[in-house]
């Protein structure tokens, strides 16, 4: 242990008044020399009735021996005596006490004896006293000066050269201030005349460096009492000094680990607790001190590993903390963060086996020990005098979270089992925040799996937006809530924008979320305008919460939410938007002029109005910005949310500027301090589809209608250079119009669009949508739509202003993986009856190729309930 006080010589504390021991001085017959007011206080007898007289007036020791001279010769040749003893009052009584002899050297090889005689029934509770007494009660070295009044060394023990370093030649005849200069003699000697100024006895304590190892620290505990003679006058000082160092460590390591409950811990970053853990170590009780977590603390992520037997494949471990009294902490060949191998052998395979610290006090690196196994740490063992080790398991029950290693290289003073304690008391501790740190861990890389899954990774806005985003969770820490935005494909080149906001905040309003935007994406893949979609959403709601009671610990239903949703088709460069209680969009022209469009505010999604929602319909200018947004970017508690708005349209005044620099700047606008609710921001800049990518025609109602459909498709997909995708292309246009003109009355409309696929749109007035179902062996209708089906990647139908449209879309660069005609002769012949039906060939013809190919699998067709026929249903 090293002292963080002053490294320059003697530091020295205030006095501690005490409750004196009784003191006396004895020539080497057993004569009384010198007295002191604590003896005249614990045996009656004054200075003047004392001094000059046998020591066996007070200790009937002297007495049991056949002269006082046998008892002087007993103590020189045990270098002194201690024990307890009973002594005798002067009113005649007997006192049990606790009696130690001391052998003092002087001049010339002359011996004198100190006598130090404690009552043990009134032992002080003072602590730095107490070490004192405690000394004096035990057979503790205690190093002992006499001082004559001019404060030169007039007797001494052997002890005291351990305490200071001087030897008892050179303190001899000498003052503390010849024989150890420095500021702390001086402090030293000022103590001494104001013992033999007052005669009141007192305690110092002096921290001083030997010169043997002025790297350690030694702590003195001193007592000063004044020596009288039998007229009462001083004789001189006498100081009992005890090493208190060990006790002084013990008292420190207390403070140290008062001080960890305080520092270890204060966040919840297991790689800051870990330098914590590191920096408390060293230098308190090791040279250099490294904390190595497993790796699934840090990240939260894999499964924890449990202390038992050992397998082949050894935990990984990660440097989390390290610290050195070295600059730059050269002991560690791994930097903080970098993975950390455990060596396959003693000592670490019997911590991973048992849990068990392990101390090395002397470390041992001849051939064949573990050292001489591990290249690596062998090589900075010997570069940097490593000599003593422990290692110490960082665990949480039977879960290990890491390893502690505490070195000492500069200290050559070993690690002993005190040190192991202290070492192990301050790793639990830390493991108690470590282990609540993983849990947080583990608990935030779920919440934050969560959110991934449940938030787009990558907006895809196809041919009709360029789109960015932002996100900021109302706690930062949890990283998780209610919020959530998406580009959703949609048929005919167009995108669905979404923008929700749920009640709450946290895991609960995370999992809301998810509900809601999955209900949401099921809904758009039907194709819904936004009234209609957010009014099927709000009867979602209603319907999830319906029946779920709010128990205790239980993650409670959706419990309100705004949503704005909006549609834009970049072949009209129109924007259908309705809003369920959100504030509106931001909507930037090319020039920046901002608007924000008149929307019907409408109710919140699932408080149980059951209100309609009103929708309303813009033509945007190919470049225009759409910023879609929740109330936590433009409102806060000092600021309402029309000067929130002002700051949003500010900050997108030139909309040319890159989509990520808008957020940045967007996000900015929100003040300082954090968010009282989550801020979520999609931006979208529109883009338009060339009329030359879109060819529309209005056909008949009637038989005609298919042979020009197929007609003017092949021409537009050869003008195209889409020549590959005639014959499929022929196929699904064929089917469509078949169907339009057998179930409706009206006029037929016919669209193709390319763009990141072939889109074939059918137009028609019957308001009733086709479906696929299962056609029998022998019938000679009902597989037309699943021809569609298998020439296309996906198809479905959507509602329009007076009827529907049926689409299907191709991929532009098409796999043409099928099998032979001859290896699938059903498949064949019912392609060719279904291509009879719609008029493609007359009967008898041979099978076109392209009808072969319908045999190849397609994914992503909607709204299929299994191979079958085709009908309309009526």
């Amino acid at each position: 242990m090293r002292s963080t006080d002053k490294a320059t010589a003697d530091s020295q504390t205030e006095p501690h008044p005490i409750a004196d021991s009784a003191i006396a001085m004895l020539d080497e017959q057993g004569t009384v020399l010198g007295w002191t007011q604590a003896a005249e206080r614990l045996v009656g007898y004054p200075a003047r009735e004392a001094v000059g007289r046998s020591a066996a007036l007070v200790l009937p020791s002297f007495e049991e021996t056949p002269t006082t001279s046998a008892f002087v010769e007993r103590c020189r040749a045990r270098q002194g005596w201690s024990g307890t003893t009973a002594i005798r009052h002067r009113d005649g009584r007997s006192l049990t006490v606790s009696l130690r002899i001391s052998m003092l050297w002087g001049q010339d090889s002359t011996v004198r004896w100190l006598v130090s005689v404690t009552d043990i029934r009134e032992l002080s509770q003072e602590v730095t006293n107490g070490s004192v007494r405690e000394s004096l009660l035990t057979r503790a070295p205690i190093g002992i000066v006499v001082r004559d009044p001019q404060l030169r060394c007039t007797w001494v023990n052997d002890t005291m050269a351990s305490h200071d370093g001087v030897s008892r030649d050179q303190r001899l005849g000498r003052r503390s201030t010849d024989a150890l200069p420095g500021v702390g003699s001086e402090a030293f000697e000022a103590v001494l005349r104001r013992t033999l100024r007052t005669g009141v006895s007192s305690v110092h304590e002096f921290r001083r460096r030997l010169p043997s190892n002025p790297r350690r620290e030694h702590v003195l505990a001193a007592s000063f009492f004044c020596l009288q003679d039998a007229e009462g006058r001083a004789l001189g000082v006498c100081a009992i000094s005890v090493d208190v160092t060990e006790s002084r460590r013990a008292q420190e390591r207390l403070a140290i680990l008062s001080e960890a409950s305080t520092r270890l811990g204060s966040t919840r970053d297991v790689m800051r607790t870990s330098q914590e853990l590191a920096d408390l170590a060293v230098p308190l009780f090791a040279d250099f001190a490294v904390v190595d977590l497993e790796h699934s603390v840090p990240t939260g992520e894999g499964p924890p590993v449990h202390i038992g037997p050992v397998g082949e494949r050894l935990p990984v471990f990660r440097r989390a903390g390290m610290a050195s009294i070295r600059q730059g902490v050269p002991e560690s060949p791994w930097d903080r963060g970098e993975p950390v191998p455990a060596p396959p052998a003693a000592p670490f395979t019997e911590i991973l086996r048992t849990g068990r610290s392990h101390l090395e006090s002397v470390l041992d690196t001849s051939p064949g020990t573990w050292v001489d196994r591990d290249p690596v740490r062998a090589r900075v063992i010997h570069e940097n005098g490593m000599h003593s080790l422990m290692l110490v398991p960082i665990r949480a029950q039977r879960i290990l979270l890491g390893v502690a290693l505490f070195v000492r290289t500069e200290d050559p003073v070993p690690f002993q089992e005190d040190d192991l304690l202290l070492a192990e008391e301050l790793v639990s501790r830390a493991a108690l925040s470590l282990d609540n740190a993983r849990m947080y861990a583990r608990e935030h890389a779920a919440a934050l799996a969560l959110q991934r899954n449940l938030l787009p990774q990558r907006l895809r806005g196809g041919t009709a937006v360029e789109a960015a985003s932002r996100y900021l969770p109302a706690d930062p820490d949890i990283g998780v809530g209610g919020d959530w935005f998406d580009v959703i494909p949609l048929s005919g080149a167009r995108v669905g924008l979404v923008v929700g906001d749920v009640v709450g905040h946290g895991i609960n309003a995370t999992a809301a979320m998810g509900r809601l935007r999955t209900a949401v994406h099921m809904l758009a893949e039907l194709e819904l305008p936004p009234d209609e979609l957010l009014a099927r959403l709000d009867g979602t709601i209603e319907r999830l919460c319906e029946g779920i009671p709010d128990l205790p610990g239980q993650m409670t239903a959706v419990t309100g939410a705004t949503c704005l949703y909006a549609v834009y088709d970049p072949v009209t460069r129109k924007c259908t938007m309705a809003g369920a209680g959100h504030p509106p969009p931001a909507i930037v022209d090319p020039q920046g002029r901002v608007t924000f469009p008149d929307l019907p505010t409408g109710t919140p999604l699932g408080v149980g109005l059951g209100t309609s929602f009103e929708a309303v319909e813009l033509e945007l200018p190919e470049g225009s910005l759409l910023a879609l947004y929740t109330d936590g970017l433009v409102e806060t508690r000092d600021h309402d949310i029309d000067a929130g708005m002002d700051r949003l349209g500010a900050a997108l005044t030139e909309p040319g500027s890159p989509l990520e620099d808008l957020c940045t700047r967007a996000m900015d606008t929100v003040p300082g301090q954090a968010p009282s609710d989550d801020v979520t921001l999609l931006l979208v800049r529109t883009l338009s589809l060339s009329p030359s990518k879109v060819a529309s025609w209005t056909l008949p109602s009637d038989r005609t209608a298919v042979r020009s459909a197929r007609h003017l498709a092949a021409g537009q997909l050869a003008e195209w250079g889409l020549d590959g995708l005639e014959d499929d292309t022929e196929l699904i246009v064929s089917e469509l119009v078949t169907n339009a003109v057998r179930h409706s009355t009206g006029p037929i409309g016919l669209r193709l669009i390319q763009h990141q696929v072939l889109t074939c749109e059918v137009f028609d007035t019957n308001d009733c949508f086709p479906h696929q179902h299962h056609a029998h062996a022998g019938e000679e209708n009902g597989r037309g739509l699943f021809l569609v089906d298998r020439l296309s990647r996906r198809w479905d139908s959507r509602p329009v202003s007076g009827g529907k449209v049926v689409w299907a879309e191709q991929d532009l660069a098409p796999s043409h993986a099928a099998g032979p005609a001859a290896g699938c002769p059903h498949r064949r012949s019912g392609i060719a009856r279904d291509a009879t039906r719609i008029g493609l060939r007359k009967p008898g013809d041979p099978v076109p190729p392209g009808m072969c190919r319908s045999a190849r699998s397609h994914s992503g067709h909607g709204r299929s309930s299994g191979a079958g026929s085709a009908s309309v249903g009526a």
